[in-house]
């Protein structure tokens, strides 16, 4: 049986930490909390748990964060846990089996992160595979029986463990406003990181927080540096920020760009609630036709589906058109049951 570390950071968590810790603290072999400034009780219910708590000055940098509490780690592995996850008794039980029959050759278990979309959370699906637990310790070997080579990439293992997620809110102004902290700063967004910020402003962010990110999205969509994925996730962001906004010009500028190179379900549906707006109800729902039936979403899966068919019912009611709009009323109760 493996042994395990379970490595949390926190701050002012006194309403859901112990529903967590209740979940899965009797599975683990150590505890460790780090605190990055709590002002309620956050400490105090930790206390009941562990005695391994550290206090941790905020860097705004959760990488930070996670990684001073990785290095307090002891055990073979490291379970690392949010506040607002919960495992239930049939996933405790599969944690417990994985815990008594883990191979020693696995270096990342990968764990379904559940009930994303419950709770007004900036996800598309509602369960997706996540890194949750992981070697301390990593060992390398070779392989290969000739030109051997030393194995980099780490052995994944994904399990059938389904942690729910629980929050109290969603996190989508909290990360929005870290965005713009570190790209005010200078920071270049990754790959990865460019992907999430569109996405989570075209799924959560307000006006205010569009105008924010408009500049920031339209030197992106002109970035040699970026790759075509990049600039149309950026040119998305840009369209909807300048409909938004009133500023035409823009809108036009943005979502040209993206058709130039092959339409995507997102500027679609811009362009679909650009006609709707105007009383061109006949041009928008072609719009809202194409980013359902003929493209495909690259950040808000919903354009491609639930938004693009609310549009069309709207505009064929507006129409006066109400079997045309029952018609996609229907098909939108089959993809919402399905």
């Amino acid at each position: 049986m493996i042994t395990i570390s379970l490595c949390m950071i926190v701050k002012d968590e006194e309403k859901i930490l112990k529903r967590c810790l209740d979940s899965v603290a009797d599975l683990c072999d150590e505890i460790i909390i780090v605190d990055t400034g709590s002002s309620d009780g956050t400490k105090e219910i930790a206390r009941q748990y562990t005695d391994r708590i550290y206090d941790f000055q905020w860097v705004d940098d959760f990488s930070a964060a996670r990684n001073y509490a990785f290095s307090r780690a002891t055990q073979e592995y490291i379970y690392s846990a949010d506040a607002d996850e919960v495992l239930d008794a049939e996933n405790r039980q599969r944690f417990r089996v994985l815990k008594e029959a883990m191979l020693p050759e696995i270096e990342i278990v990968q764990m379904k992160y559940g009930n994303q979309m419950q709770f007004d959370t900036v996800y598309n699906f509602d369960e997706e595979y996540r890194p949750k637990l992981f070697k301390r310790l990593r060992e390398f070997v070779w392989t290969e029986p000739i030109h051997e080579t030393v194995r980099l990439d780490p052995v994944v293992y994904d399990s059938d463990i389904v942690i729910t997620h629980l929050p109290e809110s969603s996190h989508a102004g909290r990360d929005l406003a870290a965005f713009h902290r570190h790209i005010s700063n200078g920071y270049r967004l990754p790959r990865r990181l460019h992907n999430m910020y569109a996405r989570e402003l075209l799924m959560a962010g307000g006006p205010g927080e569009l105008a924010r990110a408009a500049a920031f999205f339209q030197q992106s969509a002109a970035d040699p540096g970026r790759g075509a994925e990049e600039m149309v996730e950026a040119c998305c962001v840009a369209a909807r920020a300048a409909r938004v906004n009133d500023d035409m010009a823009a809108f036009l500028k943005y979502t040209s760009k993206v058709l130039a190179v092959g339409a995507c379900s997102e500027i679609c549906c811009e362009l679909g609630s650009y006609y709707e707006a105007a009383g061109d109800f006949e041009e928008a729902a072609l719009w809202f036709y194409n980013a359902v039936y003929e493209t495909q979403p690259v950040l808000q899966l919903s354009c491609g589906g639930k938004t693009g068919l609310e549009g069309l019912i709207r505009c064929y009611q507006s129409m006066g058109c109400q079997e045309q709009a029952e018609e996609y009323r229907r098909e939108l109760k089959r993809r919402v049951t399905a």
